[in-house]
């Protein structure tokens, strides 16, 4: 039916237009565009027209189908690695490394005034030769008088060690002290640090003055004693005789005297406290027996011993065998041995068989720098 009235109005319009035309002029020349949208613009009409007369219908709502695109290369890049380029190490030619401490390590304890030694070994890491005109040079800190350079007395190839010594003097003041010194090339140009580092301590030990504060022996069996006992106590004394007539007729200011126990081989002790031994220091003293009142010689004979305690564990310096004979042993004991040590001394006193008139004296016992 609409067919046919799409028609029926496409001629009718032609017919019209074609009776409004002047018969007058000859027709013009029909522009195809114009004619076709004219057509179309009443095609439109009747179509709309239509639409309005005829229901609508569901249409089903177009599906979007997203547009997937796809790009295949047919060329496949390979990764070539960049070389890696590694720098030639250049070693320097003045350059040293520290080996060891061979003397004086860290936090030595001095005396003041203590002379020492203070070596080092150092490696030449470098790659030029150490000659003789190489020297190792005080650089700041502590000089502890020693010199201002040290040169070296023989040259040290690359990779050799050479050990460095400088006589040094510890500072009359007690506290911590650092010397730093360097390596010093032929041309003055100073490398590679090392340094001393000491601590001084007031020297010392006066065994006489801190008598009472040990801790006084004696046996067998083993029993305390007071300091300051009587002198007629059976179980042995440990007191003070300053001034008092000895076997060679001194009266010395500091007079220890220290009698065993009253039986026979009786002993007698003294442990003091702890005390860290310093460089330089000995024990020093003089060893023999108070005299009778006439001035004469007992029948004294006993053996002096200077112990000493570290951990618990008893250790012995020196003994010394002595009778009454009118005449005092000196005693001098290097304490190198236990340097940096922290001990306790011991002073012991052992009758040689009968204890009687064993009246054992010690003269100003001390632990000092010479």
């Amino acid at each position: 039916m609409s067919k046919i009235l799409t028609s029926s109005w496409i001629v009718l319009l032609l017919t019209l237009v074609a009776c409004n035309l002047p018969a007058t002029n000859p027709p013009p020349t029909a522009d195809p565009g114009m004619i076709f949208t004219a057509a179309a613009q009443t095609v439109e009409a009747q179509l709309t027209q239509s639409a309005l007369l005829t229901p609508p219908t569901d249409t089903p709502a177009p599906t979007n189908t997203p547009l997937a695109e796809t790009l295949t290369s047919s060329f496949t890049p390979s990764s070539t690695p960049t070389p890696t380029i590694t720098p030639t190490a250049t070693v320097p030619c003045d350059r040293a490394k520290f080996i060891a401490d061979v003397t004086v390590p860290d936090d030595t304890v001095f005396a003041p005034n203590t002379t020492f030694t203070k070596t080092w070994r150092i490696q030449n890491t470098g790659s030029c030769a150490w000659t003789t005109a190489y020297a190792l040079a005080f650089d700041r800190g502590d000089s502890m008088n020693g010199p201002a350079t040290q040169p070296l007395t023989s040259e040290v190839a690359p990779g050799q060690t050479v050990d460095i010594s400088v006589n040094l003097k510890a500072p009359a003041t007690p506290g911590d002290y650092v010397g730093y010194w360097k390596m010093r090339n032929a041309a003055g140009v100073l490398f590679a640090q090392v340094w001393v580092k000491i601590r001084v301590k007031a020297s010392g030990l006066n065994l006489h003055e801190k008598a009472p504060s040990a801790t006084w022996e004696s046996g067998p069996p083993t029993v305390a004693l007071a300091f300051g006992g009587p002198e007629d106590s059976m179980i042995g004394f440990a007191r003070y005789q300053d001034g008092k007539l000895l076997e060679d007729g001194s009266t010395p200011s500091k007079v220890l005297e220290t009698h065993p126990k009253w039986i026979d081989d009786g002993w007698i002790r003294g442990i003091y406290p702890d005390y860290t031994v310093q460089s330089g220091e000995h024990f020093l003293a003089k060893v023999g027996f108070m005299a009778k009142s006439d001035g004469s010689c007992g029948v004294g004979d006993v053996v002096f011993f200077l112990n000493y305690r570290e951990g618990g564990i008893p250790n012995t310096l020196g003994s010394w065998s002595k009778a009454c004979n009118g005449t005092l042993k000196t005693i001098d004991v290097d304490l190198s041995s236990l340097v940096g040590h922290t001990v306790q001394f011991v002073l012991v006193v052992s009758a040689n068989g009968s204890s009687g008139q064993d009246w054992a004296v010690w003269v100003d016992p001390r632990i000092v720098v010479p």
